[in-house]
């Protein structure tokens, strides 16, 4: 990492029972950003994100979720691997660093996560914390042909001798990212391999995490949350995509925020799923869409600030 740019603190901390690891990037006082990876991932996909946004003026959060990266694994994954008690961790960590307003990046299931926070349904307190939300090729119904990709991979991972395999078999997989330069694949396999008894390494997840999609059917069916959210929200698709139908963004134009004129939907050209949120065109795209949430969030609150006054 290059001594010009950003470095994290590593943190940990007790939240809804389970210790979780975050990264925190950028000044303490700053305006908040948290970045939650997808599925089967770490908080460090979200370096370039986090990088480039602590470099101009934000404070950046990214944590791995329950049973992810250096977090702990779930004792009872049937009860914990769900969106519902994610959404708990995520109210947790703001209630611990003492969040009041954030604007929220999710790829994948950390959009779904973002999703239910700022719907309220689950966490009624997460609502007036979300302040902008950005999907990165995530949407509140997914194609159950690509569900099943996802757990066929990420329910076995494979075992390999040596972290070259893994990097080959991560390369295969992640193509849907989009361009990642070698630099950024092998932090990608460092940050996701943890060795096994036998000497081999593997994925760093708890397997059982994939337990999601059967002890809770239909979890990330989340039309009922989207329709209710009142913040702004991007929705960036790769254009490539088999997990975020183009029908879909359709409907969410038609529901919710967007029937509210609050949703943007950007198709990335080059990417599936999901785009790896670390080249120069996807960062600036998010840092426009939040800046101009900020604005946006400022101006009503100086509106209500003189309503009040005039009573």
């Amino acid at each position: 990492m290059s001594k010009d740019l950003p470095v994290p603190a590593s943190r940990y901390a007790q939240l809804a029972g389970r210790e979780i690891h975050w990264l925190d990037w950028g000044a303490p006082d700053a305006p908040v950003i948290i970045a939650w990876h997808g599925l089967a991932r770490t908080c460090r996909d979200m370096d370039e994100l986090a990088q480039h946004f602590a470099a101009r003026g934000f404070r950046v959060v990214c944590p791995d979720t329950i049973g992810r990266g250096l977090s702990q694994w779930s004792p009872l994954p049937d009860e914990e691997y769900q969106l519902s008690f994610y959404a708990r961790m995520a109210a947790a960590l703001c209630d611990e660093l003492r969040l009041d307003r954030v604007h929220w990046v999710g790829t994948s299931m950390g959009g779904a996560i973002g999703t239910v926070c700022a719907s309220g349904l689950f966490e009624p307190r997460m609502k007036a914390r979300i302040a902008s939300l950005t999907l990165n090729d995530n949407a509140p119904q997914l194609a159950q042909a690509a569900i099943e990709r996802i757990r066929a991979y990420a329910g076995e991972p494979p075992a390999f001798d040596t972290v070259g395999e893994l990097e080959l078999f991560f390369r295969t997989v992640y193509k849907p990212y989009g361009w990642l330069s070698d630099a950024q694949w092998r932090r990608l396999t460092e940050s996701s391999t943890r060795r096994l008894p036998d000497g081999r390494v593997t994925p760093h997840y708890d397997p059982a995490m994939v337990r999601q999609f059967s002890a809770h059917d239909n979890d990330y069916l989340i039309w009922p949350h989207y329709d209710v959210i009142e913040a702004p929200v991007l929705c960036l698709r790769g254009a490539e995509s088999d997990l975020v139908l183009p029908e879909v963004t359709q409907q969410m134009q038609q529901r919710g925020p967007g029937a509210a004129g609050l949703l943007k939907v950007v198709e990335i050209q080059g990417c599936g799923h999901a785009p790896a949120l670390n080249v120069p065109e996807q960062l600036q795209l998010i840092e426009g869409f939040i800046r101009a949430a900020g604005r946006q969030a400022r101006v009503g609150e100086t509106i209500a600030a003189d309503s009040n006054h005039k009573d």
